[in-house]
C-alpha cells in the first residue's frame, strides 16, 4: 500500500468529524507524532503518526500548491 503525502500547512480531510462538527484539520507539526488543529473551533489534538495515516482520508489543500500558484501569479 502506497503512503499517504501530505506536508506541513496542508488541510487534510479526516474519517470522523471533530466534536465540533467538521472534519477538516490543518497540519501544525511534523515528527513521530503529528500535531493537527481543527479549522473550526482551532482545538489542537497530538496524535502518533501511524493513527494520523489510518484516520486521514486526503489532502483537501495543500499548502506547496497554494505557494506555487503564488509564484505563478506574481512572475506575470
Amino acid at each position: 500500500m502506497e503512503r499517504k503525502q501530505f506536508e506541513l500547512g496542508d488541510i487534510v480531510q479526516m474519517k470522523k468529524p471533530h466534536p465540533c462538527g467538521t472534519n477538516e484539520m490543518e497540519i501544525i507539526r511534523m515528527g513521530m507524532d503529528i500535531r493537527i488543529k481543527c479549522v473550526g473551533c482551532k482545538h489542537s489534538v497530538l496524535i502518533p503518526r501511524l493513527k494520523f495515516e489510518k484516520n486521514m482520508k486526503k489532502v483537501l489543500r495543500s499548502k506547496a500548491a497554494e505557494a506555487g500558484e503564488t509564484q505563478a501569479e506574481g512572475g506575470i
